[in-house]
This record gives C-alpha cells, sequence and structure tokens, in this order.
C-alpha cells in the first residue's frame, strides 16, 4: 500500500488545506497565550506547520509497518507513543534552529519560544493524534475497498465454481477407480465392497451437496478426507496408510468448503500411486498466533519420474486462499529428504 495521502489528488488537496487550517490555529493559540505576537511569530508558525506536516507524511511509513508487523495492542500502543515523542520533539527542534537561523538578531524570539513552549508541546501531540487518527480511517477505507472488491470477484466465480464442482472436486479418475474395485470386490469380498459403496455414497452426497462457498469446520472436512483415504486404502491395501496430529481447538476453526481435497488428491497420485514403497499422509493441525496452521506431509518416490504434475490442484487452493483471504493466508510446499509437505497458515477468524 503506498502513502495514501498521494493515492488521489483530492486527498493531496485536502491534506495541504488542513495543515492551513492548522497553522491558523496554531498562530492563533500562540498570540493569545504570549499576549501578543512578534513579526518572528508569523515565520514561526508558517515554518514550523511546513515542518510538521513534512513529518506527518513521514510518519505513516513506521506506523504502517507497525500495524502490519504487531498483534500484541499493548506494544503497537507504546510503539506509537515513542514514535509521538520522537516527532513532537523533532518537530519542536528543528523548528527552533531553523527559525533561529533565518533570524539571528530576534533577541525576542527567546522569550517568545519559552513562553508559547508548553502550548507547542500540547499542539503537536494534538496534530500527531490527529494524523494518526486520519492514517487510521486511510487504512479502514483501504480494507473495506480491498474486501469489496474481494467479494465482487467471489461472487462472479460462484456461478463458474458451481459449475465446475464436479470436475475440479472429485478427481474423475478417483471416481472409476473406485467403482472398479467395487466392481472386483463384490467377487472376492461382497461386505468389503458394500462398505466401500457406503463410504463413496457418503463422499459424493457431501461433495454434491456442497455447491456454494460456505465455510466448514474443519472437523467436517477431515471426516469427508477420511472417507476418501479409506475409499483409497481399498485400492492400494496396506501400501497407504494414514496418522492425525489434529490440536481440539482446530477442530471448530472455519475453513473453505474442500479446500484440503486437491491436496490429499495429490498425496495420492504422486506419492501412493507412483511409489513401491508404503506411503504414510500425516495430517496435523494447531493454532499459532491467530492463525491455524495445517500440514499435510507424504514420502514419495525420489526417482526421476516420467508424469510431471500440471500443479492444477496447488494453484487452486491457493487461488481460493486469496480470494477468502486477501493476503492474511498463504500455502508453501517442500521436498526435503523423500517428505513432500504442504503447510497452510489461515486466520482463524473466518473473513
Amino acid at each position: 500500500m503506498k502513502h495514501p495521502v498521494f493515492e488521489k489528488r483530492v486527498r493531496h488537496i485536502v491534506w495541504w488545506l488542513v495543515w492551513l487550517f492548522l497553522g491558523l490555529g496554531q498562530s492563533l493559540l500562540f498570540y493569545f497565550a504570549y499576549g501578543s505576537f512578534p513579526k518572528i511569530g508569523i515565520a514561526d508558525g508558517l515554518i514550523s506547520i511546513i515542518i510538521y506536516s513534512g513529518i506527518s507524511l513521514a510518519i505513516w511509513f513506521p506506523f504502517s509497518y507497525f500495524n502490519n508487523n504487531i498483534t500484541k495492542p499493548g506494544v503497537l500502543i507504546s510503539n506509537l507513543v515513542a514514535l509521538g515523542a520522537i516527532s513532537v520533539g523533532l518537530w519542536a527542534l528543528i523548528t527552533k534552529i531553523l527559525t533561529s537561523v533565518i533570524f539571528p538578531q530576534e533577541s525576542s524570539y527567546q522569550a517568545f519560544w519559552n513562553a508559547i513552549l508548553p502550548y507547542r508541546i500540547g499542539t503537536g501531540v494534538f496534530i500527531f493524534g490527529l494524523v494518526i487518527l486520519t492514517y487510521y480511517l486511510f487504512i479502514s477505507l483501504y480494507n473495506l475497498a480491498e474486501k469489496n472488491a474481494r467479494e465482487a470477484r467471489l461472487e462472479s466465480l460462484v456461478k463458474e465454481t458451481e459449475l465446475k464442482m464436479l470436475r475440479s472436486q472429485i478427481n474423475p479418475h478417483f471416481l472409476f477407480n473406485s467403482l472398479n474395485s467395487i466392481s472386483s470386490l463384490t467377487i472376492t469380498d461382497p461386505e468389503k465392497a458394500r462398505d466401500m459403496v457406503v463410504k463413496l455414497s457418503e463422499f459424493m452426497r457431501y461433495a454434491l451437496s456442497r455447491k456454494d462457498e460456505q465455510p466448514v469446520s474443519l472437523k467436517n472436512e477431515l471426516e469427508n478426507l477420511r472417507l476418501y483415504l479409506d475409499i483409497e486404502k481399498v485400492r492400494f491395501g496396506d501400501k497407504l496408510t494414514t496418522e492425525e496430529i489434529i490440536e481440539n481447538a482446530c477442530l471448530d476453526i472455519k475453513i473453505p468448503v474442500m479446500l484440503l481435497q486437491p491436496l490429499y488428491e495429490n498425496a495420492v497420485k504422486h506419492g501412493v500411486y507412483e511409489s513401491t514403497e508404503s506411503v504414510k499422509i500425516i495430517t496435523q493441525a494447531k493454532i499459532i498466533d491467530g492463525y491455524i496452521e495445517i500440514i499435510i506431509s507424504n514420502d514419495y518416490d525420489q526417482s526421476p519420474s516420467l508424469k510431471r504434475g500440471t500443479g492444477t490442484g496447488l494453484l487452486n487452493v491457493s487461488r481460493r486462499l486469496e480470494l477468502f483471504y486477501g493476503n492474511k493466508a498463504s500455502i508453501n510446499t517442500l521436498k526435503e529428504n523423500g517428505i513432500y509437505t504442504v503447510t497452510l497458515y489461515i486466520p482463524t477468524e473466518y473473513l
């Protein structure tokens, strides 16, 4: 986000008009505080306002950094207080130095300076507060505009998402392979075939009934993903094992429906299917500083493979995270020591 004052011409004009008004107000305050107004007081008022306006423009950058990187309110308030003290002190110091340099022969200036110093400090604190409130207003307007833009993009994609649900969320190969496995099991193990049909129907019901983009709890998502993995276990037998390490506090966190499905499909396709050894898919979830961290890892065959993925699954997950959370959520991947890991960071509060 660039400096909000320079984003729009109207803001730029209003910014300097407000500073002109503040300068007049400060001059009147100093006049009544001092009892009279030496000619150097006019120069002092003009110089001080120009200096403070420049300092206020520069304040945006540390202010923006504090709000983007600090989550604890106490630390944020402490930093803003320190920033205010530095800004006011720097403003008073530079004003006195410049005015003394420009008017070195004005003996009355020191008396004027000493008389209005408390009022100057009070004015500086007041103006700093106004600047901070203005910047918070800019941030609120920016976040509102960004949210509205995301919602508009999301609404325009809802119909497209609904039409693509069967094609993108459910791998056709998985469905065909499951039906073939059921067909074989009806002869060799009818009871297991019946169990597989039940699980497949429950999985399909969940996938088809969630046509909108309403969030669901992680608990519901995991229950559906267990159905998917149980069906795949019938195909691969002991070659596929799973493990879950989930904090109880994570189960009620809301996430976009079927967000994790493509990641498990990738784990099966590129891990289990292409490997000659047994593969374990491990799911972990915990809460860290207002975010839920979801880690999905699986073994994979490190030997060169002729079959390369298109990256569609990861791209779809990344795109959905961007639409739902803006830049507050992220997805990272890592290949290391025969383990492929996907890590998601998602805000615990659904936007």
